[in-house]
């Protein structure tokens, strides 16, 4: 695109509302800015919309979002009347624009005479998958930017079975935006007149109580120790209700509120980047576990999809656990106690990404629990629980991935961090009341299965410089595949880009040695990064954790040295 001449177009533009032309006269001498905005569409995707807010093709703005919305109502069209009638669920977060963003979203489907159900106030994500299966609706819309820093917004799509578009959809939804490039034309109905005519409806308060009850019924030990010490915090997103209410209706009673990050608040001031897959989100948190002596601290993200975890050592300090830790562990214990209870299903399956770690498997190969791998996302690994309601190969039991995301149970088809909270703290407790601490647990593990370190490293490139940069550094791995790193031997390297696994074509690479161990390299699908992930295996600790050091310190110089 030529970004200045889009620029131009848009301040000259009477259609565009004066806000925005004002935001663009402030950067009139920023050339760099201009071409951060204007240089490419902002891109629709298998994961949406997401950017920056703000004016410009580049950026998440009520005329970005209109024009995705034109394409998703054209594609649902093409699904006939019926479709149009089931509608579209909507739903939104505690981000900037979030609720203008959702209102937008609305009008548009109305204007398209497609039927709106939607939230009245914030929702986690989890929500909007559980309200598309539950009103059986046709897709679903969720508003949100997830962990990403507060400058950012997103727009997530969302298909009939209640999970995340795949890429057949995601192009048919792309290819009519193509279509629709002229913002002006994109039709709107207004909200109120819509909400009159009974095209938009509010979504009903016992809906969230069939979702309370739905997750209260995944309880698989009442007899825990219920005085387990907590501190929680939903820094400052979705979270706070469900996640206190579902611990409270369990009967844990001893929860601490961090309480500068209790409320909403879209400039995520007291926490800065609100990704709780970063140690430094739980500051505060730590600040009150001292406090009140807390056996364990949750963090749920501004979306509350995604939940973190910090345990008490005996040592007195808290240990931050990964999301491959932990979901480690939920698997042990998810497993190991419906096996004493005899109700592990028939064809159970275990579902978890290509980039999260192996420690799942000796765990589920000793329950005879199946397990599948899929490409990155809950789209993709909610996928084969879509797959199993029609082929009934399998029962989906559990499906996760190393970025804190779990789900438990299928009636919700993305990773959900209020089902999370209540299994991790039900776990906790059980072990408590059993005299162990989940590191305890971890120690087990590691004892009978190996030592499983991991490692998730992301490099940071912005902008359309730092985009051409990432492209560069896979050309560069991919076309220089290497016989060792670290003096370990490669055994095989899978690119997912020649599909030569049967999944997807997707741009990963993955190096497996001889040893079992494996990283892998892919650039993020919502962020500016490139990710690079480990996992070594190894007798002991220091043997898993020297491997690791070692593959992380060779990969990242080969990284960094493509310029």
């Amino acid at each position: 695109m030529d970004y200045k001449k889009v620029y131009e177009e848009w301040l000259n533009n009477d259609f565009f509302d004066e806000d925005t032309k004002n935001e663009l006269i402030s950067i009139k001498d920023d050339d760099e800015e201009i071409k951060d905005r204007f240089y490419q569409q902002l891109k629709f995707g298998t994961a949406g919309l997401r950017g920056k807010v703000g004016a410009g093709t580049n950026r998440m703005n009520v005329y970005t979002v209109a024009q995705a919305t034109k394409g998703l109502s054209e594609t649902i069209k093409e699904y006939g009347e019926d479709a149009k009638k089931r509608g579209v669920v909507i739903c939104y977060d505690v981000r900037h624009g979030s609720d203008e963003f959702s209102k937008v979203t609305a009008e548009v489907l109305a204007a398209n005479g497609i039927n709106v159900h939607i939230f009245k106030t914030i929702q986690p994500t989890p929500v909007c998958s559980y309200a598309i299966r539950k009103l059986n609706a046709i897709s679903g819309v969720m508003i949100t930017a997830s962990h990403n820093p507060r400058e950012y917004n997103g727009y997530k799509a969302y298909w009939e079975e209640g999970s995340q578009i795949l890429e057949q959809t995601a192009d048919k939804i792309l290819s009519h935006i193509e279509e629709n490039k002229d913002f002006s034309k994109i039709e709107k109905m207004d909200f109120d007149k819509a909400v009159e005519d009974g095209i938009i409806t509010y979504i009903d308060d016992s809906l969230i109580e069939d979702y309370v009850k739905d997750i209260l019924n995944l309880t698989i030990n009442e007899d825990v120790d219920k005085d387990l010490n907590i501190v929680y915090s939903p820094l400052n997103g979705c979270g706070n209700k469900l996640v206190r209410r579902i611990l409270k209706e369990r009967g844990f009673n001893n929860v601490h509120i961090v309480k500068e990050q209790e409320n909403p608040d879209p400039d995520f001031t007291t926490v800065g980047y609100p990704n709780p897959e970063d140690p430094k989100a739980f500051k505060l948190s730590l600040e009150l576990a001292e406090k009140v002596d807390a056996d364990i601290c949750l963090a749920t993200d501004p979306d509350s999809d995604r939940c973190a975890l910090e345990v008490k050592g005996e040592d007195g300090k808290y240990h931050f656990l990964t999301g491959n830790l932990i979901g480690s562990l939920m698997i042990n214990y998810i497993l190991s106690q419906l096996s004493d209870k005899n109700e592990i299903p028939e064809n159970g399956a275990i579902v978890k990404s290509i980039v999260t770690g192996d420690l799942p498997k000796p765990i589920a190969e000793k329950y005879g629990v199946n397990l599948y791998e899929t490409l990155t996302g809950f789209k993709n690994i909610c996928a084969i629980a879509n797959k199993f309601d029609k082929t009934h190969e399998g029962k989906f039991i559990y499906g996760f991935e190393e970025s804190i995301g779990y789900c438990y149970g299928d009636f919700v088809r993305d990773k959900d961090a209020v089902n999370s909270a209540m299994i991790i703290t039900e776990m906790a407790a059980y072990y408590k009341k059993e005299g162990k601490i989940l590191l305890d647990v971890l120690d087990e593990l590691h004892k009978e299965y190996g030592y499983y370190e991991n490692e998730v490293i992301s490099i940071v490139l912005e902008g359309s410089d730092g985009q051409e940069r990432i492209k560069r550094i896979m050309e560069h791995v991919r076309n220089n595949p290497l016989d060792t790193v670290n003096e370990l031997k490669v055994d095989h390297i899978v690119d997912y880009q020649n599909d030569e696994t049967g999944l997807q074509k997707s741009n990963v690479l993955k190096y497996y040695f001889e040893d079992k161990s494996w990283f892998a390299l892919r650039p993020s699908g919502t962020e500016p990064k490139i990710k690079l992930y480990i996992n070594a295996i190894a007798d002991t600790k220091k043997e898993a954790e020297d491997k690791l050091n070692g593959i992380n310190k060779e990969m990242k110089e080969i990284i960094l040295s493509v310029k």
